[in-house]
């Protein structure tokens, strides 16, 4: 059986990207009548096959609810996107809808690869949970195969109906909450770009320095992870030579990370050294530390996403765009007053 042609086998010929391929399939604004006349001719060419209209006429009354994650979100133990996926299960179950969950690998984001659940006709709707490549993310947005929310992330200057957490004011209040205790040597432990929640706790960790008067040190800003691998973060953090008193991390995985790193090098958290996370992933029973942490609400954030994927399944009204989730600092044991 030959193999179906892709967007991305159109964008190669064209010498276009697949995003440019699909807005102009779909015969969307931001492509030129003669780059749309051209690719359409050479779609024709290769003989290429959209989704057919009985799937599309199909969708809606499945029942189903689609749920994408790109896999490097999913080799952590009580991965914060496992509790988020459960949260929509338990959502979409009170709406009388059940969910069917596609891990999008590498492969698949970097050749812009149709969700197979979207290809079958199996979904009304996806959430998209976890930063995507860029790319990807705009392709399944212009494609408009079914209704989609994207939940935890957004990207600028793009259109998308996003559900994400207070990163700026939770990293804030924590970075504060560590001055309080007395804290003046705080590092950030994070890498700014590679995503946008990431980014946004890192601004807000240099808002609270900046109130306090205290100087940010370029050898405090610690990555956790490559920018341009942002799903996974590192096994081991490097420590600065100058060691601070305490570390704000992006999340409590990386906190988690970093308590075991430090208690490699013989510190104690928090008698030593502080240390706190972003998430509340309930940790506790897998790491020796409670982590101080602030709670994004994940619960409220999977209802919010599926709430609202609803009412674009059902053309309903529903708030465009961005949509920002309050959370709450919550103290356990990991950061000491000096």
């Amino acid at each position: 059986m030959a193999k179906s042609v892709t967007l991305s086998d159109i964008a190669k010929k064209v010498g276009v990207s697949a995003v440019t391929v699909s807005k102009a399939l779909a015969d969307k604004s931001g492509v030129s009548e003669e780059m749309r006349k051209k690719i359409k001719e050479v779609a024709s060419e290769m003989d290429y096959q959209p989704i057919s209209g009985n799937k599309r006429e199909s969708a809606g009354a499945t029942g189903n609810i689609g749920v994408l994650i790109p896999a490097g979100f999913l080799d952590t133990v009580n991965s914060f996107y496992w509790n988020m996926y459960q949260f929509i299960i338990e959502s979409a179950g009170e709406r009388g809808y059940y969910c069917i969950l596609e891990i999008v690998n590498a492969e698949d984001e970097k050749g812009l690869v149709m969700p197979k659940m979207f290809v079958d006709g199996k979904v009304d709707g996806a959430v998209l949970i976890g930063q995507a490549e860029p790319e990807y993310s705009a392709f399944l947005w212009s494609s408009q195969t079914v209704p989609l929310i994207y939940l935890d992330f957004y990207e600028a200057n793009q259109e998308y109906d996003s559900i994400i957490s207070d990163g700026f004011l939770g990293m804030y209040q924590l970075t504060d909450y560590l001055i309080g205790k007395g804290h003046k040597k705080i590092a950030y432990v994070g890498t700014p770009l590679s995503t946008s929640s990431i980014t946004d706790r890192f601004f807000g960790y240099q808002k609270a320095l900046m109130e306090h008067g205290i100087p940010m040190r370029q050898d405090w800003l610690i990555p956790d992870r490559d920018a341009k691998q942002g799903h996974r973060a590192y096994e081991v953090i490097n420590l600065p030579e100058e060691m601070p008193t305490a570390f704000a991390c992006n999340s409590d995985y990386t906190a988690d990370i970093v308590i075991r790193t430090l208690e490699d090098h013989g510190y104690r958290v928090p008698e030593d050294i502080s240390v706190v996370g972003y998430d509340n992933c309930e940790w506790d029973k897998v790491v020796k530390v409670p982590i101080t942490t602030f709670d994004v609400m994940k619960d409220r954030m999977a209802e919010l996403a599926v709430k609202n994927l609803i009412r674009k399944i059902h053309g309903e009204p529903y708030i465009q765009g961005i949509q920002i989730v309050a959370g709450s600092l919550v103290e356990k044991k990991s950061v000491r007053e000096i």
